[in-house]
């Protein structure tokens, strides 16, 4: 594991010696759209694009895959964790990482505390459960196309079945964008894991 936090950290001071000029250029023109827009609408376009926050989200990825595989009895099962195991815990870190400030962290969090209760207390479902959701598919089917769009958008995004439509795009575009860096900092992760060199443009954020 710190083999992979080393290189991880290698990485990122590679990257960023390399584009410190550019980097000079961006910020200064961030700060003159930081004083046009508000500091608020600058917080909200850099969210998840910066190169540290990546950086943590990956040591704090391989942090937990670590501890996952510490927790295996045998020998086996520490070395390859399933597919699932991996999509969970980098879906609980992302949304750790996001520190309860929107919607769908607090609901991906608050999901896995919901799991647990359903493993310890099994409850059978009331009444026929295909008859709902023939129900519901033919309910969904007679709205306006619009409607039917943002209603798939809201099942989409964890926690926001049930809000407006202006606080559903905003949560859309910060999952999104979380997601995105999701992809970049398991990619890195699994080039070096891979034993491959990592590639640079993994861990490089979109401008």
């Amino acid at each position: 594991m710190d083999v992979i936090l080393s290189k991880l950290e290698e990485l990122r001071n590679s990257d960023s010696m390399e584009e410190r000029p550019c980097k000079r250029r961006k910020i200064e023109s961030e700060n003159r759209m930081a004083d046009f827009h508000g500091a608020e609408s600058t917080d909200l376009r850099t969210r998840w694009r910066t190169e540290s926050e990546q950086y943590i989200y990956s040591s704090k990825l391989v942090q937990a895959l670590h501890r996952i595989s510490q927790k295996s009895a045998s020998p086996l099962a520490r070395s390859s964790i399933s597919g699932r195991k991996v999509r969970d815990t980098a879906d609980r870190v992302l949304a750790v990482a996001a520190k309860g400030k929107t919607r769908w962290s607090r609901a991906i969090l608050s999901n896995r505390l919901d799991l647990k209760l359903k493993k310890q207390k099994k409850v059978k479902p009331a009444g026929n459960c295909r008859w709902t959701k023939k129900l519901e598919v033919s309910k969904t089917r007679k709205l306006p196309a619009v409607q039917r769009k943002v209603r798939t958008l809201s099942r989409l995004v964890p926690g926001c079945r049930k809000i407006s439509f202006p606080n559903l795009l905003e949560e859309a575009t910060d999952y999104i964008a979380a997601l995105q860096m999701q992809v970049r900092a398991m990619t890195a992760v699994a080039e070096i894991l891979g034993g491959a060199p990592a590639d640079r443009q993994s861990f490089r954020t979109n401008s």
